[in-house]
């Protein structure tokens, strides 16, 4: 009994080293050992240890002594042994023939006898042709192979095609891999093995196995001694299960990739209606099953509540929360989900999530790390019951699902379209911050010829000539304060510069320590302190300018002001020199002038910085523009690799689905932010031209500007829609411009797929019944992506036909590079689809529970017989395909 086979829970492969000799077996090639059988078996199992052989089979020339030694001793270190012996047909065709681990010698011996071996010459061929030991062994529950079938004694080298058509042989051992053997003899062996020639066709195609002579400790860590087997735990009938189904499970070692996509590894509950689950997930294919209301879909939205994911509708979303609050929240439950991420190269973390709080990350060692779920499974897909229906019923959501299978490849192209978009939106925020300046200071330069014509009404008066000097001394005033100005800024820029250099504490000895390249560090730094030194040497000089003209200006300043005052002081006199008018006193209407001067004085220079706006907007409305342009160039570039990606994502669709895009065709973007514009008496359905028409929101902003009868004439809107929009501020037609009108995409399924020698029948999805729609979105989720996709009974609204036909047929492939984890009452999913993992969700005291012994492959009989149970189907259904099943 191995010993950690009780924790076997789910499928993988195991290496089989399946024609393994006893130490006596080298007698057969005239040979002897220099060490003794124990010696043999000792080192032989230390060999199988090192290279990870989990099984063997005993296959000595039609003798079975030494099996019990080598037996006890691998089984005692957890290598299962299958013992047999090999055997040489009456057409002296070799075979090797194998039998359930718990066989006795005593059977085998049995065997031999019946099988008319010859004991004096055990190698020689017997007296029964290969057919006879072919159903002899499967009648006694034994697996038979043909042995090295490329040799001299083998079946393909003698041409024994009658052998090879058999339909109760189901393997044969070659040297490497079937491609190895191409050009070998005409390509004779590689286009048997691949069923091209007709005199040696089958209609189920001959397993090819490596399974070479290991007649010396060494030789069974060759890759061709061996090959893999997948089983949830090493045994006979796992092992005869596996090669009913030998495209999922069985490889050879070339056959073999390294799969490195994200995986949930395990996952935990703490308190709560499923508290003790706790599972180890296969990296393929999974499937949580049981009878309803078990919590097959409380499981998953415990999944979805850790990696705090939204669910999609709002009948979706309350049933996540009702289902988390009811399961989880009554003992505030807690989930830990181990897993592997791609997105992190491989790194494995913890993520977990107590009711009520949010999920935290922790990486190997069990630090908190900063990283949200959504960081490591960045393209998780999970979806529950009906989730899928409701997404083939929304447009946006469609077109939001393709777009996500397009994205790969394009955030250059998406990088230049946000790029110039940024620029867009800075420009537009300059356009509206100048408009609005020079809206300003156009209505206080509006004010100006009134004033100066009331200027001129003193100047009739004779005023003017006293007091000519009042413009003067505004002017020098106004001056005044733009030099004390200019000083100030001078001094801010100075003390930024000085703020602005580096600060070289970060290259302190303690930052460089262990650094490889300190020195070089160090030398940076040096550089950088003589250059700080020499530049604050430098500052300190322009601050001593700096505050001596200060001083200096302030010493001017105040003379200029006490000559002002001087100058005013004279003014006032003058001032009560001039004859009272129109009930004024002179000094009333001297203090009117001055104030009317000292007005006009502060307003001409506007026209200058009004000039300098209306110029600076000029080479904002050119820029904009130039930039304009740009963007439709960015976004015809990104619609033509996007085409392109299409392209190919329909070739990898295999005529199954098809996708078209229609690019920028998606326009309800356009039609929701008018709306948002608030045109008075324009709604929803008076903008239906907008989606009836392909212009652009460019050419629709030069068209408003050019106002309501340009409008009517190009878009044929009515006068109200017309009026409208020329109504739409200035800032608005900016934002309009900017926008990027999504692409729609149209999803066809071709429901003809395979059927009855028909190829191709695309109907759109809108033309579709709801399995069919499902089908074809789940023919979506099924392309490749590094991160799992997880579903809650898939099987609803969809045919049973498509599933068994067309989904699990991409599921088995598709699981070879990615993760799956399903809810489901369907038998085709697990069991056509050779799930690597089942899980039996049973209830025990109003509690969830995922047994030990109810977790594994199909292979597992605890779980073969609760699948026929519980499955759609039941017992009946299983039946049907016996076979597949193993059911006696």
């Amino acid at each position: 009994m191995s010993l950690i086979e009780d924790t076997y829970t789910k499928a993988r492969f195991f290496k089989c080293a399946l024609q393994v000799n006893p130490a006596s077996y080298i007698k057969y090639r005239g040979q002897e050992h220099q060490i003794s059988e124990s010696e043999y078996n000792s080192q032989l199992l230390n060999a199988a240890i090192e290279f990870g052989i989990k099984v063997i089979g005993l296959a000595d020339h039609g003798s079975v002594s030494g099996i019990d030694d080598i037996r006890n001793l691998f089984n005692d270190n957890g290598i299962i042994v299958f013992p047999g012996f090999e055997i040489a047909s009456s057409e002296k065709v070799h075979f090797v023939c194998l039998f359930d681990e718990r066989i006795s010698t005593h059977q085998l011996t049995m065997h031999l006898g019946a099988l008319r071996i010859n004991s004096n010459n055990p190698a020689a061929p017997v007296d029964l042709s290969a057919s006879d030991i072919i159903k002899y062994v499967k009648d006694n529950e034994g697996f038979i192979f043909a042995a090295h079938c490329t040799n001299d004694d083998g079946v393909l080298k003698k041409r024994m095609n009658n052998i090879w058509r058999n339909s109760d042989l189901l393997a044969a051992q070659i040297p490497g891999s079937i491609e190895d053997l191409r050009g070998v003899e005409d390509d004779f062996y590689r286009k048997v093995f691949l069923n091209k020639i007709v005199d040696y066709s089958r209609t189920r195609m001959m397993i090819a196995i490596n399974s070479a002579d290991v007649s010396k400790p060494e030789e069974i860590k060759a890759n061709g001694a061996s090959c893999l087997v997948k089983m949830t735990k090493p045994s006979f009938s796992a092992f005869k299960l596996a090669f009913l189904d030998p495209e999922s499970r069985i490889k050879l070692h070339s056959d073999k990739s390294e799969n490195y996509a994200s995986a949930i590894e395990n996952i935990k509950l703490v308190s709560g209606y499923l508290d003790g689950v706790n599972i180890n997930l296969s990296e393929h294919l999974n499937a949580v099953i049981g009878g309803r209301g078990t919590g097959k879909s409380t499981f998953l939205e415990c999944i979805r509540y850790a990696f705090e994911l939204e669910p999609f509708g709002k009948e979706a979303k309350a049933q996540h929360k009702a289902i988390i609050d009811n399961n989880l929240g009554n003992e505030k439950g807690l989930i830990e989900i181990t897993i592997r991420s791609a997105a992190m190269n491989g790194r494995r973390f913890k993520i977990i999530r107590k009711y009520g709080d949010k999920s935290v990350v922790q990486d190997e060692n069990g630090n908190i790390t900063p990283y949200h779920p959504i960081d490591l499974f960045p393209k998780l897909e999970l979806y529950g019951q009906n989730e899928i229906y409701e997404m083939t019923r929304d447009e946006q959501n469609r077109n939001k699902l393709v777009s996500r299978f397009l994205e790969d490849g394009h955030s250059e192209y998406n990088k230049s379209v946000d790029e110039v978009l940024d620029k867009l939106k800075l420009n537009r925020e300059l356009i509206v911050l100048q408009v609005s300046k020079k809206n300003d200071i156009e209505s206080e330069v509006e004010q100006l010829p009134k004033l100066l014509a009331q200027v001129k009404q003193y100047q009739d008066l004779g005023i003017d000539e006293k007091i000519e000097v009042i413009s003067k001394l505004e002017k020098e005033k106004l001056l005044d304060r733009k030099v004390n100005n200019g000083l100030e800024k001078i001094r801010i820029l100075t003390e930024d510069f000085k703020g602005s250099l580096l600060d070289t504490d970060i290259l302190n000895d303690e930052a460089l320590k262990d650094l490889p390249h300190h020195k070089i560090l160090e030398r940076e730094r040096n550089l950088f302190d003589k250059l700080n030194s020499s530049i604050s040497g430098h500052l300190n000089e322009i601050n001593t300018l700096i505050e001596k003209a200060y001083e200096e200006l302030q010493e001017a300043r105040e003379e200029h002001h006490q000559e002002i005052g001087v100058k005013e002081e004279e003014l006032d006199k003058t001032f009560k020199s001039i004859p009272t008018s129109q009930g004024k006193t002179g000094q009333q209407i001297g203090s009117e002038y001055q104030r009317l001067l000292r007005e006009i004085e502060s307003i001409k220079p506007k026209n200058e910085e009004l000039e300098n706006i209306i110029s600076q907007l000029n080479a904002l409305n050119e820029e904009r523009e130039q930039l304009l342009l740009e963007l439709s160039q960015k976004t015809s570039d990104r619609a033509s690799q996007i085409q392109k990606a299409v392209k190919k994502l329909n070739r990898k669709l295999s005529k199954k689905v098809q996708l078209n895009l229609i690019s920028e065709g998606d326009r309800q973007v356009l039609v929701e932010f008018l709306l948002n514009c608030d045109m008075e008496g324009v709604r929803e359905r008076r903008l239906e031209w907008v989606g009836n028409q392909s212009f652009t929101p460019n050419n629709l902003v030069k068209t408003i500007r050019q106002g309501s009868d340009e409008l009517i004439d190009k878009f044929s809107v009515s006068p109200i829609v017309a009026s409208a929009l020329c109504r739409i501020s200035s800032s608005k037609l900016l934002e309009l411009e900017e926008i990027i009108i999504p692409d729609k995409t149209t999803i066809e399924l071709n429901v003809a797929f395979d059927n009855e020698g028909k190829d191709i029948d695309f109907r759109s999805i809108e033309n579709l019944s709801t399995g069919q729609q499902c089908t074809a979105v789940l023919h979506l989720l099924l392309l490749d992506n590094q991160d799992p996709l997880i579903l809650d009974q898939p099987e609803d609204n969809l045919d049973n036909a498509f599933i068994a036909d067309r989904i699990v047929t991409e599921l088995r492939e598709a699981k070879l590079s990615r993760q799956f984890l399903f809810a489901t009452h369907n038998a085709n999913i697990p069991v056509f689809g050779d799930a690597e993992w089942i899980g039996v969700l049973s209830v025990e005291d109003n509690k969830g529970k995922i047994l030990l012994e109810q977790q594994g492959a199909i292979d597992v009989p605890q779980v073969k017989e609760l699948a026929a149970k519980i499955l759609e189907g039941g017992q009946g259904a299983f039946d049907k395909r016996r076979e597949k099943y193993g059911f006696d």
